[in-house]
């Protein structure tokens, strides 16, 4: 399986998913891809025939706003045909702007207030763990929201029961919709506040598949702590223009033909 071709799929998939709109979180949604298409296409038990399926791996996207590519991966990944993506946020879609578990297959979590996807995802943790399912529950966060409260009381009960099947990645692009995280409320040194509050913490290049994979074996290797995987990240990553346009991009508008000069960037430079 060619990871870096799914990367570019899903990618190219997102594009045309928020190009259908013409406006959208483009941004936090290139930045969590490698990690996606590790985790659907390599490490989680999951089926996309049975997606109800017991004992099966979890993922909660608790960053909302990263929809978008959600939808893809789970696209690429056989949950649904493409063709849904170019409906994103329409009239009876069954793709809201914010992942919603009622209406999307393949979605394990509705999310959208900042910080309660991630208590979710704890809960999901500690009823895996009294069913005795041997199931993974996997928590993507962003950044930004890691400022709020909630995050945080989190992360002190999921160290108090030990929760080893829970495995977190922070989408530490380091830029939030108003402006750098520095410039807003830092969170550094990010390692060591989630090691003072128990975790096991493995910090990566979120955009190295390897360094990905390597974070995921190593997590699954120790039952004493839940593990927080801080992934360096890149918001926009992949087309130069959404780069340059920084904290911009958490929501911008984007034309048909930006959306075609964006996949043929990411096409050429695959």
């Amino acid at each position: 399986m060619d990871l870096r071709k799914i990367c570019e799929e899903i990618r190219v998939d997102i594009l045309k998913c928020i190009g259908s709109i013409g406006v959208g979180h483009i941004g936090g949604c290139l930045s969590i891809v490698e990690i996606l298409a590790e985790l659907y296409f390599k490490h989680m038990n999951i089926d996309p025939q049975n997606p109800k399926m017991e004992g099966r791996d979890r993922l909660v996207c608790s960053k909302g706003h990263a929809g978008p590519a959600i939808y893809a991966a789970l696209a690429n990944r056989g949950y649904f045909s493409k063709d849904i993506l170019l409906t994103l946020n329409q009239s009876e879609t069954s793709l809201p702007s914010h992942c919603d578990m009622n209406k999307t297959s393949g979605v394990d979590m509705t999310a959208g207030s900042l910080g309660q996807g991630f208590s979710c995802a704890i809960g999901m943790a500690i009823g895996s763990r009294l069913k005795k399912d041997n199931a993974y529950i996997y928590a993507i966060i962003g950044d930004g929201e890691s400022q709020e409260g909630q995050i945080w009381e989190g992360a002190m009960y999921a160290a108090q029961k030990k929760l080893s099947n829970l495995i977190a990645f922070c989408d530490y692009n380091k830029m939030q919709i108003d402006g750098n995280l520095e410039d807003i409320n830092s969170l550094d040194p990010l390692d060591k506040k989630w090691e003072s509050f128990g975790w096991n913490v493995i910090v990566i290049d979120g955009h190295d598949l390897g360094q990905i994979d390597n974070a995921i074996i190593k997590a699954k290797s120790q039952n004493e702590k839940p593990t927080m995987i801080i992934a360096n990240t890149i918001k926009g990553k992949g087309v130069k223009f959404i780069e340059d346009a920084g904290y911009g991009n958490h929501s911008m508008s984007l034309s048909k033909e930006q959306v075609e000069e964006a996949i043929a960037e990411i096409r050429r430079n695959a």
